[in-house]
């Protein structure tokens, strides 16, 4: 096993600007992959993402962020947690697989439940929330089989592709 957490398909590593950076920059700027995102849309900058990867460098204890890789060690996408919590234990979590020929694989999926495993069992979070633009069919199945359970929607929040969209909201829970 190479560094990282590993699930059955995936391994959770830390960022590495050399190794991620360039797929970061083609997919968050690709409109097939930034599509459903909450994010996208808006030209992601060369300069904007290494800042990105600066303050992940930092390790900010209410962020942390991964890159996804297969087994074999290629860069497939990200994952990470959002707005820690620390006192009521919560975060918001995401993740995005980049390389379209592998969507439907099951690759973010098991990005998930590595990612909730981390969650729970080494930072002792107890829930963790994730939101999806409603059209996003695939995010909302692919946290479905993660464990995830609808508890709310938004209506139009987002403005995405021509239309109002709805913001749906789910949760898990630490068994």
């Amino acid at each position: 096993m190479g560094y990282g957490w590993e699930g059955e398909k995936v391994r959770l590593v830390p960022l590495d600007r050399d190794k991620h950076l360039e797929n970061a920059l083609r997919w968050f700027n690709d409109p097939d992959v930034t599509r459903w995102l909450e994010t996208g849309d808006w030209p992601l900058t060369r300069g904007a993402e290494e800042e990105f990867f600066r303050s992940a460098e930092r390790q900010d204890r209410g962020n942390v962020q991964f890159a996804v890789e297969n087994l074999e060690g290629e860069h497939v996408g990200f994952s990470g947690l959002r707005s820690i919590d620390w006192q009521s234990r919560v975060a918001v979590s995401g993740s995005v697989i980049g390389s379209r020929d592998l969507w439907g694989h099951g690759f973010g999926t098991d990005a998930a439940k590595v990612r909730n495993r981390y969650a729970f069992e080494v930072l002792g979070l107890r829930l963790l929330i994730a939101t999806v633009i409603a059209d996003n069919t695939a995010s909302l199945a692919m946290l479905a089989k993660a464990g995830y359970a609808e508890v709310g929607r938004v209506p139009e929040r987002y403005w995405k592709r021509g239309a109002y969209r709805d913001q749906v909201i789910l949760v898990l829970r630490r068994n």
